[in-house]
C-alpha cells in the first residue's frame, strides 16, 4: 500500500493537501516519488481563483488531473521525480510528467520523460513551459533576419525569446510593465524595452501578457503583413481588439497558438512525447535558471499560493516559475 499527499483547490483561492492511498500499480505505469515540480503562474492563477469558465472546462483539463472544475480540483503539470517502480527502462531514473502537485503519483509510462543528466530537478520543471515555447515557434515560423517584438516577459514569454534570440541575424525585444524583467530578458540574449518604448514595424509578434493591451499593443507596433501568434489564455475574460484601425490596410495576420496540438509544420513529424523531450534537451543551459525560484516546501504550498500567484506590491519583482521541492 503506497501512500500519497496532494495538493487539492477546494475553493476561490483555496487550498489544502489531501491524503490518498494509490491503488496497485499496473504494469504499464510508473510509481514516481517528487522531488520537484513547477507554479504556472498563469494558468495556475485562472484554476486556483475559480475562473475557469465552463466552456472550457474540458479543453483546459490537464492530462492527469484528479477532480473536475471549478472545485475540487488537483491541478498541475509540471512534476519532477524518480521512478521507484517501473518498467525496466524507466527504473530509477528521473523523469518528468505532467501531473499536479503531490508527493507520489502513478502515471502512464508513456508520459514518463526522462530527464537529462545535464538538466537539474528545479529546472526541468520548466519542460511544459518550453514545451509551449517550442511550439509557439514551430507556429511562428520564423525567418532569418527578422524584427520579433515579444510582448510579455513571463516564463513562456522569455522562453519564446530565449529560442528566437538564436536565430542568426534575428533582434529579439522582449517588452514588459516590469523593468525587473531586463536582466532576465537580456540574461537570454534579448533586448528589453518598457511598453512606451517599444520598436515599431515589427514583423513577427508574440503575444504571451495574458492582458488584451498587450493584444492591443501587437496590433499598433506590427510592420506591413507582420505575424501576431496570439500566445496568451484568458478565461472568461473578454477581449476588445480595435480591427477597424490599419489592421487591414497593414494585411495583419492573427493567429492562435497553443500547445495542445503539435504545430502543423511538425505535425505527423514529431509526437507529444518526441517534442516533450526535445523541450527538456533545450533546456540544459544553465542561463535558464534565472526563470526558476522562489523554492518552497511542498507542506507550505496551501499557505503560500495565493502569495505566488497575486500581484505583487509595487516595485517588488514577481516570481517567474516558484518551484516546490518534497522531501522524502
Amino acid at each position: 500500500m503506497t501512500r500519497a499527499r496532494g495538493f487539492w483547490i477546494t475553493a476561490p483561492e483555496t487550498g489544502e493537501i489531501r491524503d490518498s492511498v494509490l491503488p496497485p500499480r499496473t504494469g504499464e505505469q510508473v510509481l514516481v516519488r517528487s522531488l520537484a515540480s513547477g507554479i504556472s503562474r498563469g494558468t495556475e492563477r485562472l484554476v486556483f481563483r475559480g475562473q475557469v469558465p465552463q466552456s472550457q472546462w474540458d479543453v483546459m483539463r490537464a492530462p492527469l488531473q484528479a477532480g473536475d472544475f471549478p472545485f475540487p480540483v488537483a491541478y498541475g503539470y509540471a512534476a519532477v521525480g524518480i521512478a521507484e517502480e517501473a518498467p525496466p527502462a524507466l527504473l530509477g531514473r528521473r523523469v518528468f510528467c505532467l501531473h499536479p502537485h503531490a508527493d507520489r503519483f502513478l502515471a502512464p509510462a508513456a508520459m514518463c520523460i526522462p530527464v537529462p543528466d545535464a538538466v537539474p530537478d528545479h529546472r526541468a520543471v520548466l519542460g511544459a513551459n518550453m514545451e509551449t515555447a517550442l511550439n509557439i515557434v514551430w507556429d511562428a515560423a520564423p525567418a532569418l533576419g527578422e524584427r520579433v517584438l515579444v510582448i510579455g516577459a513571463g516564463v513562456v514569454g522569455l522562453l519564446a525569446a530565449f529560442l528566437l534570440a538564436r536565430i542568426p541575424a534575428t533582434t529579439v525585444t522582449v517588452i514588459d510593465t516590469d523593468p525587473s524583467r531586463r536582466l532576465v530578458a537580456e540574461r537570454l540574449g534579448a533586448r528589453f524595452a518598457a511598453p512606451d518604448s517599444s520598436p515599431g514595424e515589427q514583423e513577427l509578434i508574440i503575444h504571451a501578457s495574458a492582458d488584451p493591451n498587450g493584444l492591443q499593443h501587437a496590433l499598433r507596433h506590427a510592420a506591413l503583413e507582420a505575424r501576431i501568434l496570439e500566445a496568451s489564455w484568458y478565461g472568461n475574460k473578454p477581449v476588445p481588439l480595435p480591427l477597424g484601425e490599419a489592421f487591414h490596410a497593414r494585411r495583419l495576420t492573427l493567429r492562435s497558438t497553443q500547445v495542445g496540438a503539435v504545430a502543423p509544420a511538425m505535425r505527423g513529424r514529431r509526437s507529444h512525447a518526441e517534442r516533450l523531450a526535445l523541450a527538456l534537451d533545450l533546456l540544459e543551459d544553465p542561463v535558464l535558471d534565472a526563470l526558476c525560484g522562489p523554492m518552497l516546501r511542498f507542506e507550505d504550498l496551501p499557505a503560500c499560493m495565493a502569495g505566488l500567484l497575486d500581484p505583487p506590491p509595487p516595485g517588488v519583482a514577481a516570481p517567474l516559475c516558484p518551484i516546490v521541492t518534497y522531501q522524502g
